[in-house]
């Protein structure tokens, strides 16, 4: 009895070396590398794979062509991978409604069950030289059955309706997500704008800058100005092409925002039309409460929330009909074909067949409260998506507020920048002119030049500021819904 006990000792040893010899796969220590197949490595690199980095093809650009807003936006519509998530989501959730729809029908099955045995049985004493009986018995069974569940207290129903409404939610936040692209386009666009023009200023200023070290000098060589002031000069020149360099940056940096709000490859060549100077509203109105509800009733993110709440509260009664009892139906037709052998005798075979149809309630009793978990717990599920659409009306009303406001304080900071580019250009074109007459200083020259860098910076981000801003304000009241 011992070598029994020691064979499974030892299974039982063996099958547990199997399962923690899996730790091999895992690092040897926190500090340690780790590197597939046993190599032996110093550093934290991971194998390189090949199949990680095939990128999609990029889309048709014309290099020749200046790509307006409205096209920009087109191509984000086609090429954004969040559209085709958004797309396949409310697919699935179409899919989920169909699903519970074929609850309602039969389910039809068929089978096949098929068996052969084989049976030897040793003889009291020998007949001639057979000393064993052999027998064996052979059927196959095919059957065709129907189960339908015809009667459960508007269960199915309950399902089928948070289901619709689910697959209404997908939907909405599909073209939500359209919005939302063009919005983040519009918005990035405008911005590569405000960066372009900084650039160009910056330029502009370069220029202006080298205007003044020309005439400074001009003025030394003929001992008029100072070594300082040409050396000052200089340095304005330099603090320009500095200014400029960053300036380039930034445009980069905003170029590859809005590529990436396409959705578009971050090292596609593209060339973007001009925002040039477009036309601002004079004025921003306060949002009326007729104004709200009437955004609050288009936004998608509301509509969302609100269809997610109806399908969490016919959740609560598919739930409750747990609690009830359900009909069913069911049907069976099968036939058979046996066959049963004994050796040195005639073989028998047999066929049958048989017919059902059968009637039958199903009556919960006792399930140790889990019914009435989900009672509490699809109650609870619909309580939150109350408090969850109520916050975002909240949130939809304030942002819609903010973006009123912020709005009318961009188009008063536009005016108002507009203003000071005005009366920078009158100060640097009289700073330039005392200079060279010998009346100013070249001090006074180098920051009124300094003076219309900042005006037209400013100008050029609040003119981009309130251009995003007036988008902003459409696409939170829901009106930012196409191209055009």
């Amino acid at each position: 009895m011992k070598i029994p006990v020691f064979a499974t000792a030892a299974a039982v040893c063996l099958l547990a070396g199997c399962a923690t010899g899996s730790l091999d796969l895992a690092p040897a220590s926190p500090v340690s590398p780790w590197a597939p197949d046993g190599i032996n490595q110093n550093n934290f690199a991971v194998p390189a794979n090949s199949a990680v980095a095939d990128l999609s093809p990029p889309p048709a650009i014309n290099q020749q062509h200046v790509y307006p807003l409205s096209e920009l936006i087109n191509i984000a519509q086609m090429q954004n991978p969040d559209t085709r998530i958004a797309w396949q989501q409310a697919r699935q959730a179409a899919l989920a409604v169909g699903m519970v729809e074929a609850t309602f029908l039969p389910m039809i099955s068929a089978s096949v069950i098929g068996g052969y045995q084989s049976t030897r049985t040793p003889l009291p004493y020998a007949i001639g030289d057979q000393h064993d009986l052999d027998t064996s018995a052979s059927a196959v069974v095919p059957a065709l059955a129907l189960q339908w569940l015809i009667f459960d207290f508007g269960q199915r129903s309950a399902l089928q309706e948070a289901a619709k409404h689910t697959s209404w939610a997908a939907n909405v936040a599909f073209n939500g997500m359209h919005q939302k692209i063009i919005y983040d386009v519009t918005r990035t666009y405008y911005q590569y704008g405000a960066a372009q023009s900084r650039r160009k200023i910056a330029e502009e200023t370069l220029l202006n800058s080298q205007k003044i070290l020309d005439a400074a000098q001009t003025r030394n060589k003929n001992g008029v100005a100072t070594t300082i002031e040409v050396a000052q000069a200089r340095q304005q020149v330099a603090q320009s092409k500095l200014n400029r360099v960053m300036a380039q940056g930034t445009e980069r940096d905003a170029l590859q925002a809005l590529l990436a709000a396409m959705g578009i490859s971050a090292s596609s060549q593209i060339k973007v039309a001009d925002a040039g100077d477009k036309p601002l509203p004079q004025t921003a109105s306060v949002p009326t409460q007729q104004m709200i509800k009437l955004a609050l009733s288009r936004r998608p993110d509301v509509l969302a929330s609100y269809a997610a709440l109806q399908a969490a509260t016919a959740g609560i009664k598919a739930s409750e009909a747990d609690f009830l009892p359900k009909v069913y139906l069911a049907s069976a037709v099968a036939g058979g074909h046996g066959r049963f052998d004994i050796q040195g005798l005639p073989s028998i075979g047999q066929q049958t067949s048989s017919s059902s149809i059968l009637l039958g309630v199903s009556v919960p009793l006792y399930d140790g409260g889990l019914r009435a978990a989900r009672v509490k717990e699809a109650e609870s599920r619909a309580a939150a998506a109350n408090e969850t659409f109520q916050k975002i009306q909240e949130d939809a009303v304030r942002e819609i507020v903010v973006a009123a406001d912020t709005l009318r304080s961009a188009l008063e900071a536009d005016k108002a920048a507009s203003e000071l580019v005005e009366t920078a250009f009158i100060t640097f074109d009289a700073a330039l002119d005392s200079w060279r007459n010998g009346v100013g200083t070249i001090t006074f020259a180098n920051e009124a030049s300094n003076g219309l860098l900042y005006a037209k910076q400013m100008s050029s981000d609040a003119h981009a500021a309130a251009l995003i801003a007036a988008a902003n304000l459409a696409f939170v009241m829901g009106q930012m819904t196409s191209a055009d």
